[in-house]
Order: C-alpha cells, then structure tokens, then sequence
C-alpha cells in the first residue's frame, strides 16, 4: 500500500486540500472527514487512469491476438 500526503485547510465553511505527490488531485468537503474521503477517492481515479493511459502507451504500436489453448 502507497502512502500520500494530503495538505488541507478549513476555509470558511468548507475544508479543501491536495495531494502533494500526485498533480491535479484536489477537492473539497463540508467535514475534514469529507474532504479526506473525496481526496482518497480522487487519487483512486487518478492512479487508475494513469495505469490505463501507461498500459495504452507500452502497447502503442503493437497487436493483440488471441490464442486458445
């Protein structure tokens, strides 16, 4: 299991934050609890996409084919 670190503030009404080793995952939360919560599931996304995107990239140019045994 990875471990990341959020940075977060409370402001006004609303807690926001980030990831710091990840770019581009942030969000918001009405509850410190929340936004922790909606910081893990926007991570998940992302490293979820980036494993898409790099499996897509180490398969550019070459084919699939399916063999039965």
């Amino acid at each position: 299991m990875n471990k990341y670190t959020a940075i977060v503030q409370r402001d006004d009404d609303w807690w926001i934050g980030w990831i710091k080793e990840v770019r581009g995952v942030n969000s918001q939360g009405r509850t410190r609890e929340e936004l922790i919560e909606n910081l893990r599931s926007a991570l998940e996304e992302m490293m979820e996409l980036n494993a898409e995107d790099a499996l897509a990239d180490a398969l550019a140019g070459y084919e699939e084919v399916e063999i039965a045994v």
